[in-house]
């Protein structure tokens, strides 16, 4: 067995910290609507493009945490403001391309892997452009590290991976369960509805991050 002192993480803190993030993500927030947008309106492959992009995303200000970067957030506020406001933003012009009816995959040859792309990059640039996500790292991670294990850096990135993959098979889970739902959906609402609906919700989940991360 390996020691305790050996782990770069105490292991009696794994458990209640996978609790911890696992409740937090089941919490409804900005990125549980949109993937179940997604995956509603394009189906299971596109909303696993989103979830590929908002990993990296969250990867991204996991890692800024981790070296420190992030505190650049709490000695400038106005920062945290500037990156809050442009995350509304670029979500409020999902909604107005949506309601376009940009990246329809049907558009012609190669248009859905250009989808895919696509989602990939909103879903990564979304969460960049989520402040909350690296006050997330910032205030959680160090409750569950201790002196007596591996330097700070180690346990930061341990604790920070455990919480990546939480993330995935969270939105994972939403993906199949909201592209389950899509035929049924399809068949009902087509064309200038679906594009109403689908924007409307992507408008929606904007106001829904401008509150959440209000600060």
């Amino acid at each position: 067995m390996i020691p305790h002192a050996a782990w770069p993480v105490d292991p009696v803190v794994i458990a209640p910290f996978l609790v911890a993030v696992a409740l937090i993500e089941l919490t409804p927030g900005p990125n549980m609507g949109w993937l179940a947008l997604v995956s509603l309106g394009r189906g299971r492959l596109a909303g696993f493009a989103a979830v590929a992009g908002v990993t990296v995303g969250l990867a991204v200000w996991m890692l800024a945490a981790a070296f420190g970067l992030t505190q650049m957030l709490l000695i400038w506020p106005p920062l945290y403001q500037i990156i809050r406001w442009a995350g509304v933003v670029f979500l409020l012009w999902l909604a107005w391309e949506a309601w376009r009816g940009e990246g329809d995959p049907a558009a012609g040859d190669g248009a859905e892997v250009r989808t895919m792309r696509g989602l990939f990059l909103r879903g990564m640039t979304g969460n960049l452009l989520n402040p909350k996500a690296a006050v997330f790292y910032v205030a959680l991670l160090p409750t569950f590290m201790r002196p007596d294990h591996g330097s700070p850096l180690a346990q930061a990135l341990t604790l920070g991976g455990l919480h990546l993959a939480v993330a995935v098979a969270v939105h994972s889970l939403i993906v199949l369960g909201a592209a389950g739902a899509s035929g049924m959906v399809l068949t009902r609402v087509q064309g200038p509805v679906l594009r109403a609906v689908m924007a409307g919700g992507i408008a929606v989940v904007a106001l829904w991050m401008a509150w959440e991360t209000r600060g």
